[in-house]
């Protein structure tokens, strides 16, 4: 039998209708963004929407703001409904961790999809964060506050999430050329998300 984790993607392709009518457009990520906006090197930029769900409400800020977005997400229904919405931009089904789209950008973004996978598969997407970053590029992901695993509920299906300790992601960062910028535990003007900032040296 498969384990929670490895039921995710077929879990946001059956209710993707579901979970795009369920996530929320207010934006509290805001301030968040506009720190991750204001690290990219250069605008308007290209960013990577890495776990991209329905482009709405955070690649669509981006969108908004000026800056071309490229998505990537594992359910093509949630690809379809970006295409809807934003069709001057790019919208890629793949598996993240299998992801090498031969280009750089200068920001990476993996908000709340990253912490998804399982320890190990984390721990082999820093270098796939590496491979598609340009000069300076900006990466930002939500983890969990400390290592272990959680199971969450949607449509009454188990919702993997797991997290590698913060010491082993700082060291993660460095090993790939990352330095943090901006780090915060549970933020509470963030809906309690725990956020990493970090930019290529």
């Amino acid at each position: 039998m498969s384990s929670p984790a490895d039921q995710i993607i077929a879990l946001y392709e059956q209710h993707a209708r579901d979970w795009d009518l369920s996530r929320g457009r207010g934006l509290f990520e805001a301030d968040w963004l506009d720190r991750f906006l204001g690290a990219l090197p250069e605008t308007p930029a290209a960013i990577l929407d890495i776990g991209c769900g329905s482009a709405e409400p955070m690649a669509r800020y981006c969108i908004e703001k000026g800056h071309r977005v490229t998505g990537v997400d594992a359910s093509p229904s949630l690809i379809d409904i970006c295409r809807s919405r934003f069709p001057d931009h790019d919208w890629l089904t793949s598996d993240m961790r299998a992801m090498s789209l031969g280009r750089h950008f200068h920001g990476l973004l993996a908000w709340d999809s990253f912490f998804h996978l399982g320890h190990d598969d984390q721990r082999r997407m820093f270098p796939i964060f590496r491979a598609h970053a340009a000069e300076n590029a900006a990466l930002m992901f939500t983890s969990g506050p400390a290592q272990g695993e959680a199971i969450g509920s949607f449509q009454d299906k188990p919702l993997y999430h797991g997290s590698l300790d913060p010491s082993e992601y700082r060291q993660l960062l460095d090993d790939n050329g990352f330095n943090v910028l901006s780090h915060i535990v549970e933020d509470p003007a963030c809906g309690g998300h725990t956020i990493w900032l970090a930019r290529l040296r």
